[in-house]
């Protein structure tokens, strides 16, 4: 659990930056909106048919870290990696430049709530089934990811099209 709580507390804070920092200027700049939207949508439809796609592979990890080495890996799987910084921007900005001010306030709550459900709850999951747990499982969760993300990125395709006829 200290791993989880690490790593939710690095994942809330790359998606506020991306959220707030990202969606603020799109919400400023009509065409970075729009591209942003439209690239967005693409990228997060494609990494969603590739999870859906992906072949798992399960193998006994051994870890036995400190705490510091622990901080540091959860530091550098969110806010080090280029794929989560891109990700993060295209999504949570797209959404951000989409939503009024109460809705953004919720949205972004919503995903910090998901984010700590979501670090604490696998991490659970995993304690309990880890003998369980084998390629067919994490195929089937992969799919299930991989069909929540097209639908974002559905989701951030209609926006375009609704700024777009707006413009």
């Amino acid at each position: 659990y200290t791993v989880a709580l690490i790593t939710t507390f690095f994942d809330i804070s790359l998606a506020l930056a991306c959220f707030f920092g990202m969606g603020v200027i799109m919400e400023k700049f009509q065409s970075l909106k729009l591209a942003i939207l439209f690239i967005g949508c693409i990228a997060v439809i494609y990494i969603g048919i590739q999870l859906i796609r992906s072949t798992p592979e399960t193998k006994e990890i051994v870890v036995n870290k400190s705490i510091p080495q622990i901080i540091l890996s959860c530091l550098l799987v969110t806010w080090a990696n280029p794929q989560a910084l891109i990700d993060g921007s295209l999504l949570l900005g797209g959404f951000k430049a989409t939503l009024s001010s109460q809705a953004s306030k919720l949205f972004i709550l919503g995903v910090c709530l998901a984010s700590t459900s979501w670090f604490l709850g696998i991490t659970t999951i995993v304690s309990i089934f880890k003998n369980n747990i084998n390629n067919k499982v994490i195929k089937a969760i992969n799919v299930i990811c991989g069909i929540v993300l097209v639908y974002y990125g559905l989701k951030l395709g209609y926006s375009f099209l609704e700024v777009f006829r707006l413009n």
